[in-house]
C-alpha cells in the first residue's frame, strides 16, 4: 500500500454489521479505509496481520463503539423542509398535493431553497443518512447539487418538471411556478431535464448525481412518463416519480383510462430498471409480477403512508408481496410536511413491526429485512449498490458508529435487534461518507447549524404568508378529477 495514500483504522469494534449478502455480522473487528475507500474489513487480529498499519497513518480504537452502512434514503424532498408541521393531518394525498404542497412551493425562492436543503442534509445526516434520492428541486438541481455536496452528503439530485397544468390555478399557485414546472409538452420537459443531467451529473468527484426526474401521476402525461425512462437509460443515469400513490389517483386514472395507474405506464413500455417508484400504496395483485418482470423500484415512505392514510397496510398495500416477488424496494421519508421528519432510522421500526401487526403474522418484514431495506435494497434502487449500502472491501467507507455505552445499548445481544427496535439517534456517535466524519461530536461538521436554524425559522414564516396558508385553505379537492 503506497504511503501516500490517506489510511484510517478503526479497530477493536464490538461489532460491524455488514449487511452483505450473507448479513454477516463481525464481531472484535477492524475496518482499514484508504482514501475514500473500505480496504478491509473482517475480525480484528486478522485485518491487522494482513494490513498493518505504517507510519502515517491513522489508528483509532473502536472499543464500545458498533458500525453498520449508513442508511440511503430512496426517496425524499429537500425542498419541502421549511414546511415541517405546516400542513394540517387530516388530508388525503390529493389535496395535501394540489392545495397544501403546491402553493408552498410556488413561494419558495433560490435563497429559500438553500436553507432548506442544508437544514434537511444536516437531519439526514444527524441521523446516519449517508445517501439520498432527491425528488427534484423547485428553482434549480444546483442549488441541492451545491449544498449537499459541501455538507459532505452523496445523493441524487434532479430538476423535477410535468406537462399537464390544471386549466384553472388553485389559489396559492402563482404564473411563475407553472412556467418554471409545467412545460408545453412532453419534449420541451425532457430537453430541460436533459441539461440538467449533463450539468450535474458526477458533481463532486461522482459523489453527487442527477436523473431524470419528473413529478408523475397527474400534472404529467403519459408520454412524459415514458419518456422520462427512454431518456435516463439514453444517458445512462435513472428516473424517479410518483404513481400509484393513492387510492384515489388509482380511481381517477381508472375512470380516465380504464387502468390502474401502474397497468398502464406498463402497457406503454414505461416500467423498468431505472425506474424508482415513488410510494407505489396502489398496486393490484397482477401489478406486483409487472414490476417485478420489469426490475422497477420501488421507495416505500411507511411515515407519509400513515400520515395522508395511503393505504400501505390496508388491501391496496402489497409490500410484503413486492418483496418476495422480488422487486427492490427501499425505504424513503419523503419530505418533512408529509412525513414530519426526514429520520429514516424512524422508519426502521415502523417497516418492520406494521405488516405483522395489520395481517396478525409475525414473519413479516421483521429486523434484518427493515436494516435491508434501509441500506443495501435501497443502494441497489438507486444504482449505487456497486459503491454503497454495505460494508465491504472496495465499497465507499460511507458509515454510523454507534455508542454502545449509550442507554439504548444497555444491555443487547443482537445488534440488528437492538438497532431496529431498541435505539435511537441519540446513539449516534458519527457518521462517515467517503472515508471521513461528516457528523461529529454532536455536530455537522461543514455546517453552521444554529445560524441555519434561525435563518429557516424566519424563511419558513414567510413563505406561509406568502403562500396565503390558512385554516381556510381547503382540505378536500376535485382537481384532475
Amino acid at each position: 500500500m503506497s504511503s501516500t495514500r490517506e489510511r484510517t483504522y478503526l479497530t477493536n469494534l464490538d461489532w460491524v454489521l455488514t449487511v452483505d449478502a450473507t448479513d454477516t455480522v463481525l464481531h472484535n473487528a477492524a475496518v482499514v479505509i484508504e482514501d475514500d475507500t473500505i480496504t478491509a474489513a473482517g475480525p480484528n487480529d486478522m485485518v491487522l496481520q494482513e494490513y498493518p498499519p505504517e507510519p502515517g497513518d491513522t489508528v483509532r480504537d473502536g472499543a464500545s463503539l458498533g458500525m453498520s452502512p449508513g442508511f440511503v434514503d430512496t426517496h425524499v424532498h429537500l425542498s419541502e423542509t421549511l414546511s415541517r408541521a405546516v400542513f394540517p393531518d387530516n388530508l388525503a394525498t390529493r389535496a395535501w398535493v394540489f392545495h397544501w404542497a403546491k402553493p408552498f412551493y410556488a413561494h419558495v425562492d433560490p435563497d429559500d431553497e438553500a436553507v432548506s436543503v442544508g437544514l434537511g442534509v444536516a437531519e439526514m445526516l444527524r441521523n446516519g443518512t449517508t445517501c439520498f434520492l432527491d425528488m427534484g428541486a423547485q428553482n434549480d438541481a444546483g442549488i441541492t447539487a451545491r449544498v449537499a455536496a459541501a455538507a459532505g452528503i452523496r445523493g441524487i439530485v434532479g430538476r423535477h418538471a410535468a406537462d399537464r397544468p390544471p386549466p384553472e390555478l388553485p389559489p396559492g399557485w402563482t404564473e411563475e411556478m407553472v412556467r418554471h414546472h409545467f412545460f408545453a409538452d412532453h419534449v420541451e420537459a425532457l430537453e430541460a431535464l436533459a441539461d440538467a443531467v449533463r450539468t450535474w451529473n458526477g458533481y463532486a468527484d461522482g459523489r453527487i448525481r442527477c436523473w431524470v426526474n419528473i413529478e408523475g401521476k397527474e400534472p404529467c402525461s403519459l408520454e412524459l412518463h415514458v419518456g422520462a425512462r427512454a431518456l435516463a437509460e439514453e444517458l445512462g443515469v435513472g428516473t424517479t416519480y410518483h404513481l400509484a400513490s393513492s387510492i384515489q389517483e388509482a380511481r381517477v386514472s381508472e375512470r380516465r383510462y380504464g387502468r390502474w395507474p401502474i397497468s398502464r405506464i406498463d402497457d406503454h413500455g414505461g416500467l423498468g430498471k431505472n425506474l424508482v417508484l415513488a410510494h407505489a400504496v396502489a398496486v393490484a395483485d397482477h401489478e406486483v409480477a409487472l414490476l417485478a418482470e420489469s426490475g422497477t423500484g420501488v421507495a416505500f415512505c411507511p411515515f407519509s403512508s400513515l400520515k395522508l392514510g395511503k393505504g400501505a397496510t390496508s388491501s391496496i398495500g402489497r409490500y410484503p408481496e413486492l418483496i418476495d416477488a422480488g422487486v427492490t424496494v427501499g425505504l424513503g421519508t419523503d419530505g418533512v410536511a408529509a412525513s414530519g421528519n426526514l429520520n429514516l432510522m424512524r422508519q426502521l421500526p415502523v417497516v418492520a413491526g406494521m405488516f405483522k401487526d395489520a395481517r396478525l403474522d409475525e414473519t413479516l418484514i421483521g429486523a434484518h429485512k427493515a436494516l435491508r431495506m434501509a441500506t443495501i435494497d435501497g443502494a441497489r434502487a438507486l444504482g449505487w449498490d456497486d459503491e454503497i449500502g454495505s460494508i465491504e472491501a472496495g465499497k465507499k467507507a460511507d458509515f454510523v458508529l454507534w455508542d454502545l455505552d449509550h442507554p439504548d445499548w444497555v444491555p443487547f445481544a443482537d445488534p440488528v435487534q437492538a438497532l431496529v427496535w431498541s435505539a435511537g439517534t441519540a446513539s449516534i456517535r458519527e457518521t462517515w461518507v467517503g472515508g471521513h466524519p461528516v457528523y461529529a461530536n454532536g455536530a455537522v461538521l461543514a455546517l453552521d447549524e444554529p445560524a441555519l436554524r434561525a435563518e429557516a425559522r424566519e424563511r419558513a414564516a414567510a413563505i406561509v404568508r406568502r403562500a396565503g396558508l390558512t385554516d381556510h385553505t381547503p382540505t378536500t379537492t376535485t382537481l384532475y378529477d
